[in-house]
């Protein structure tokens, strides 16, 4: 008997994806291109196990046949799913074949459904390694593999398709899913973005990155409200990851919600298909982020016109959207033309061919994942290397053990909810470290480790407070645990894409997340009242934010001798925490993000409009503290930048600059050497002050000196030109290194349109 050309493993896929294809009904064709089914309403708990739902038997049933199957093993308070009914990572494989094997032996043809799943910071599944958030990964400068490992525990438990956060910037730190974004910058945020996805392929996982595009700049931080890009600016900044992304393989993006130019994303044909596919190349999936086909109905009047309208624009996958099971009455209704549905499915079954669903549709066991790095090792290793040493007065820091007495307070010092951020799914009792149990685990034999709250995360009831400065100043050293939460509980309100619903006041005592803005990046009251007490008790203080976003930090009338930030280190951060409060590790970390003062002078990111503008009457213009900037134990000193050239032709712009950096202190450093450019004439818009475009990690010795070394090309010196494509423009720049955005030390280059005049 002779297989199909479909079924045929040797064929080439386009072959098999046009046979395949053109066996398809209507209906079955958008069956393909549907992801409605919340996965958690496919299964059910029975007995010892779990079974398939009627629900989704109807759902296979409808379309003969099934695209895409969102979070079948998701869980969290939104979705509802917990360790009594939920798939843990024996129940999540064995669930994930039965899925696979039911719609395979009970549809016409056997297409395999793609399973996916969320990890933006690790599996969002019972037992699923939970990772630092990315504001984390961004904060250690070190674009590693940071989600092979999580990538194959979400392959072992039978998923194929990881979404994550990647592609948001940081430009209002009022936006609650700061968390989710690498950085403010661009250029780093594309470093760590690469890594993700070649980490992922790696596990055999494919990526749809999210959220594409601009979504980190809505107006005012608010969540999927509009933007006020420009084309340039949304080139300049907001394409930078997704162009890293696309050229390292992502599988797919994810359309935004947010508007550019006056259309929702997943309805922008200019950046679904004229940029994505046409300029790109990209032949990888667009799936719809959550409902928002739906939305598309305030536009169209009516659910079938949404779907055509998306389906148009480019998108090839709905995700819980009514209007995407519609296409066939598009079509039929001339809508959309039934070639843009033929092409949404064939990119839709290019990527199951791809990932060898036909051959090999169940779950691979974690014998395939051998060599891939331990997710929660690689998470404390992330946690330890993003902690940031802020501020340092007085030399406090690193403690010592022989202190008799340390006061350990603060509504975030012993809460590992607290510290690993949304997205997040329940954990088992005693699975983390918090900053308390790392302090007493960290402590010499007789050290006495003392608690208190002192107040609560949110509000302004200061009733405790008097108990916290007790324990204070009888202590030698007060270590304070402040910052935010985006802990999830089971009296949050969700809205139908799981964000959480706000109103006159926080949900939950949640502070950041996806649906949690702020108006004022402060503290909350009680919060400042705890460290102003403790803090006038005259006991040296050491202040620990576990935070998602930056929060404002103006100048205190009683400062502390120190201040760090541990951007939601996972459910280890408090081990990584002591490690660098004891000086264990150096502190590493170096900012992703500007600090404000406060939100009354934002945006501060690093890389504006160079305007020379000076700031208001009552406050300046610039951060409290820039982005990049981080301090560590001992001190180093940077010589000035050496170019090979300091002339070249903006046809083939290739030079090297080194800088020489001497430890001076009597700790090891471990150093980040940025690389700027800032451009001083030429050019066909209006420069920005500065531009991150290279960095490079040093390890030297106490004494000792050694060489960052940048090897500059077209990457590092192209700007958008008038046509909004990549080039190298003639004129003069400033080739700039430093430890931070705002310690610099630079060096001229002319850039000319002649080979003659190279130097």
């Amino acid at each position: 008997m002779t297989l199909p050309r479909y079924r045929d493993p040797d064929a080439p896929v386009p072959d098999r994806v046009r046979d395949l294809l053109g066996r398809l009904t209507l209906a079955e064709k958008v069956g393909q291109v549907n992801q409605r089914m919340y996965g958690w309403d496919a299964y059910e708990h029975a007995g010892e196990g779990h079974r398939l739902t009627d629900a989704f038997r109807a759902e296979v049933a409808a379309f003969d046949g099934m695209g895409a199957l969102y979070g079948l093993q998701r869980a969290d308070a939104w979705s509802g799913v917990g360790f009594a009914d939920g798939l843990d990572a024996r129940d999540g494989a064995r669930t994930a074949a039965d899925v696979q094997q039911h719609v395979m032996e009970h549809t016409r043809l056997g297409i395999p459904v793609l399973l996916v799943e969320e990890m933006p910071h690790g599996h969002q599944a019972l037992d699923g390694t939970v990772l630092p958030v990315n504001l984390a990964v961004g904060a250690t400068w070190d674009p590693d593999d940071a989600v092979a490992g999580a990538a194959a525990e979400l392959r072992a438990r039978g998923a194929h398709v990881a979404l994550v956060s990647a592609l948001d910037l940081v430009r209002d730190p009022r936006w609650g899913r700061s968390e989710e974004c690498f950085a403010e910058d661009p250029y780093l945020a594309a470093r760590m973005t690469e890594a993700l996805v070649e980490g992922a392929r790696r596990a055999g996982v494919a990526v749809v990155l999210k959220h594409f595009a601009g979504q980190g700049a809505t107006v005012g931080g608010r969540n999927s409200a509009a933007t006020e890009l420009g084309t340039r600016e949304l080139h300049e900044v907001h394409l930078a990851a997704a162009r890293a992304g696309v050229a390292a393989g992502a599988a797919g993006v994810m359309a935004a919600y947010n508007e550019f130019d006056g259309l929702p994303c997943v309805a922008n044909r200019y950046l679904l298909t004229d940029l994505l596919r046409t300029e790109w190349g990209f032949e990888g999936v667009v799936m719809a982020d959550g409902t928002a086909v739906d939305r598309l109905v305030r536009l169209t009047g009516d659910p079938v016109s949404a779907g055509a309208l998306a389906l148009d624009a480019g998108c090839d996958l709905s995700l819980w959207d009514a209007s995407f099971t519609r296409l066939g009455e598009a079509v039929e209704r001339g809508l959309v033309s039934e070639s843009a549905l033929d092409a949404a499915v064939a990119r839709v079954l290019t990527l199951k061919f791809r990932l060898g669903l036909f051959e090999h549709p169940l779950p691979p066991g974690r014998s395939e994942n051998a060599g891939l790095p331990d997710p929660a090792e690689l998470g404390e290793r992330i946690a330890r290397a993003s902690v940031t040493l802020l501020a340092h007065e007085g030399g406090v820091l690193p403690l010592s053990r022989a202190v008799r007495r340390i006061a350990v307070l603060g509504p975030n010092a012993d809460s590992v909810a607290q510290q690993i951020g949304d997205y997040t799914a329940p954990q088992r009792p005693g699975g983390g470290i918090t900053v308390l149990e790392g302090i007493r685990a960290a402590v010499a034999p007789g050290t006495e480790v003392v608690h208190d709250r002192g107040c609560a995360l949110v509000g302004d009831d200061v009733s405790d407070v008097p108990a916290a400065v007790a324990l204070a100043a009888g202590s030698d050293v007060a270590v304070l645990v402040l910052g935010g939460s985006s802990a999830r509980s089971s009296d949050t309100v969700f809205d139908a894409n799981g964000a959480a619903v706000t109103g006159a006041g926080t949900p939950s005592g949640m502070t950041c997340g996806e649906g949690v803005d702020l108006a004022d990046l402060a503290l909350p009251p009680a919060q400042r009242a705890l460290l102003a007490a403790v803090s006038a008790t005259g006991t040296p203080v050491v202040v620990v934010l576990v935070q998602g976003r930056p929060h404002a930090l103006p100048e205190l009338d009683a400062p502390a001798s120190a201040v760090l930030s541990a951007w939601y280190p996972g459910p280890r951060g408090g081990r990584a925490v002591a490690d660098v409060l004891f000086g264990d590790a150096e502190p590493r970390g170096r900012l992703p993000v500007s600090v404000p003062r406060s939100a009354a002078q934002l945006p501060v990111y690093y890389n504006g409009k160079d305007h020379r503008y000076r700031g208001y009457v009552d406050q300046g213009a610039g951060p409290r503290h820039a982005f990049g900037h981080g301090l560590s134990y001992t001190s180093v000193t940077y010589g000035t930048p050496r170019l090979s050239h300091s002339c070249v032709c903006a046809r083939d712009p290739r030079l090297t600059c080194r800088v020489t950096v001497r430890n001076t202190g009597g700790r090891p450093a471990e150093e980040t050497v940025q690389l700027y450019v800032r451009r001083l004439s030429g050019g066909t818009s209006w420069p920005r002050v500065r531009e991150l475009r290279g960095f490079v990690r040093l390890s030297i010795a106490p004494g000792d000196e050694a060489e960052a070394v940048f090897e500059v090309g077209r990457d590092t010196l192209a700007s958008v030109g008038r046509d909004l494509r990549l080039t190298v423009e003639p004129g003069v720049v400033e080739l700039e290194t430093g430890p931070a955005s705002d310690r610099t030390t630079s060096v001229r280059l002319e850039i000319t349109d002649s080979a003659q005049n190279e130097t």
